[in-house]
């Protein structure tokens, strides 16, 4: 079930005064209530509650179905947001064949570079338990191998039969550098190509005599 809109608006605000705040943000001042409202239905607007807990409380004057709206757009992109760190997870065995690892670390890359957390898990088998530290090697050169997409967020754990390692993404800065390389050389020609128009005319009135 959707949420309850506990917004107090209009004439669901009881309180006898408010602090009210015009639609262009500026401070009126403390008013009754029934005036911040008239103040409201004359510009068409909604007399909405922002800081219900302030004495009086801070009511303000704009579109409640937009701000409403502008509310819920920003709830919906904090969710994108947290929808992308995903932890996705890659199991090898300790005596893991090379064709098998290159597949398999190809997978941790493509999560890294998709900004994903990933968690590594080494299992063993029968007696493999008995040689933990061949697990360990396996995944401290994958993390090796990685080193430039990801770093090591969680170091190799026993779990029972599987020993586990959390990777995660580095944080890549922009990389505005190579335009400004491009552009810096760009003065240069200007230089260059500057003094052939000066030769020219000089030459042409010779062209003319010797005709």
């Amino acid at each position: 079930m959707p949420e309850r809109d506990e917004t107090r608006i209009n004439e669901r605000i009881r309180v006898p005064q408010v602090r009210l705040v015009g639609e262009d943000g500026n401070q009126i001042g403390v008013v009754d209530t029934q005036q911040a409202l008239r103040y409201a239905q004359e510009r068409d607007l909604d007399l909405v509650e922002v800081a219900p807990d302030a004495r009086p409380p801070v009511c303000r004057v704009l579109d409640y179905s937009k701000y409403k709206y502008e509310q819920e757009q920003k709830a919906k992109a904090a969710r994108r947001h947290q929808k992308q760190v995903n932890v996705r997870e890659i199991k090898l065995r300790p005596k893991i064949a090379t064709n098998d690892y290159e597949t398999k670390k190809n997978h941790v890359v493509r999560f890294l570079k998709g900004d994903d957390r990933v968690k590594v898990t080494i299992m063993f088998r029968g007696r493999e338990q008995t040689h933990p530290e061949r697990g360990e090697r396996l995944l401290m050169r994958l993390a090796d191998d990685v080193a430039e997409l990801g770093t090591i967020e969680q170091s190799p754990q026993q779990d029972g039969r599987n020993m586990t390692m959390l990777l995660a993404p580095v944080k890549r800065k922009p990389e505005p550098e190579p335009e400004q390389v491009a552009e810096a050389p760009a003065p240069a020609p200007a230089e260059t190509r500057a003094p052939a128009p000066a030769e020219t005319p000089a030459d042409a009135p010779a062209a003319a005599d010797a005709g």
